[in-house]
């Protein structure tokens, strides 16, 4: 996963950053208010859904690297290419 992210742009990093850190802070304010709630069985729905929804925009973002890259994979030539390959040598004619 860090050679996934360290072949990404600037644009891609700041994304995901930005979506592991709202993910970051939700989990921090959804442990805060279970902890400061008596043991009831409570979910935060709002706050479940904003989560949902980052982790979500999380994988998109992730699914969009990983088409780059294979994208950009899959239009390189081939290792062993015409042009690689030693000539033979032809008779004179």
């Amino acid at each position: 996963m860090s050679d996934e992210f360290d072949s990404l742009d600037a644009i891609e990093k700041a994304a995901v950053e930005a979506a592991v850190n709202r993910c970051r802070r939700l989990a921090a304010q959804i442990e805060r208010k279970l902890h400061n709630k008596r043991p009831v069985h409570f979910v935060d729905k709002l706050s479940l859904a904003d989560f949902h929804a980052s982790l979500e925009r999380a994988a998109i973002v992730l699914r969009q690297q990983k088409r780059q890259t294979q994208d950009t994979t899959e239009a390189l030539p081939p290792m062993h290419s015409r042009r690689t390959l030693p000539r033979t040598a032809h008779p004179a004619s």
